[in-house]
């Protein structure tokens, strides 16, 4: 088993989420940060589909009571094991009575880590992600606490392995947003959407501190209606990236922890952009960029090809 010693600010059991039912108002839940996650999988001989613990805040702790294989992704820390600086986006063997520490986090908001073969947790409606509202799946429902125990699903990796510096994706502030125009674009003033969408004005908005696993919440420069009977619509669903506008202007980025939604939708962050959202913390800086599909679909298929590229190194390091 493996114990939590300290479960840092905030931490909870993740995998690549539960898909299906959105219908019925279950979001998926997933891993914020899509490539870390995989990655993450990829170091510690992990299936596609295996959870991990995604961790927000310094100091997360645990003690191996087995030998296993684990590694940290997502935001760049500085963690020991055994009071031993190790490299995170590394692979690394731990020895039963070993205790892993994260003491900083330099660059980012959220970071992954995962131990070999996954967390062996009952699925729940096809996945072991944690559903904090609905207080199902992950571990009883909810963030992780100290003394809880994990157990890891497989054995120590024979060859750890390493993803090498100019793989590591940029976190840190000021973050840019590329979108593709919503549904509703067409709702608010020129003016404001040019403000909005214009890379060379460049509107800079705050991360707030009402922000979490259901969205983030933007404030600076709001976004003027052209009608005020149009700040509140008939809700429909909302895929993760969706940007909304609430009846003050300010926008919010919807996550993986809603399906529907009744406010204004302008635009949808890019879907080569979303894992950044997962590292914008309280108080960074953001921007918004307006490009066109093909532009969207040609970094789409950028960062795929980087995914292929080192799945490829790493398997040939292995």
């Amino acid at each position: 088993m493996i114990e939590v010693v300290n479960p840092g600010m905030h931490a909870v059991i993740v995998d690549r989420g539960r898909f299906g039912y959105s219908a019925i108002g279950v979001p998926v839940s997933s891993a914020l940060d899509q490539f870390a996650y995989k990655i993450l999988n990829r170091l510690t001989g992990s299936d596609e589909s295996a959870a991990v613990v995604e961790v927000i805040g310094a100091y997360f702790s645990v003690r191996f009571q087995v030998d296993t294989t684990f590694a940290i992704t997502g935001a760049r820390v500085a963690a020991t094991l055994d009071n031993q600086n190790i490299r995170p986006w590394t692979a690394v063997n731990a020895s039963r009575g070993s205790v892993l520490k994260v003491t900083n986090i330099t660059e980012g908001f959220r970071y992954y880590v995962g131990f070999a073969g996954g967390i062996d947790i009952e699925p729940i409606m096809g996945s072991r992600t944690t559903n904090l509202e609905c207080r199902f799946g992950g571990y009883q429902g909810r963030a992780l606490k100290a003394g809880d125990k994990l157990r890891p699903a497989g054995s120590p990796v024979a060859n750890p392995g390493m993803v090498p510096e100019h793989f590591i994706p940029r976190m840190h502030p000021p973050h840019r947003l590329r979108m593709v125009a919503g549904p509703e674009a067409d709702f608010f003033t020129d003016d404001s959407m040019k403000r909005f969408v214009e890379k060379r004005l460049k509107t800079v908005y705050t991360v707030s501190v009402n922000s979490n696993r259901a969205g983030i919440r933007l404030e600076g420069d709001p976004l003027i209606f052209k009608d005020s009977r149009d700040k509140s619509i008939v809700s429909e669903g909302v895929m993760p990236g969706t940007v909304q506008i609430p009846g003050d202007g300010m926008p919010i980025v919807i996550l993986y922890e809603r399906t529907i939604g009744g406010y204004a939708r302008v635009a949808t962050v890019v879907r080569a952009d979303q894992d950044a959202l997962a590292h914008l913390k309280p108080a960074d800086d953001a921007w918004f960029e307006m490009i066109g599909l093909e532009e969207a679909e040609a970094l789409w298929k950028e960062k795929s090809d980087k995914m292929e590229e080192l799945n490829h190194y790493l398997r040939r390091s292995a």
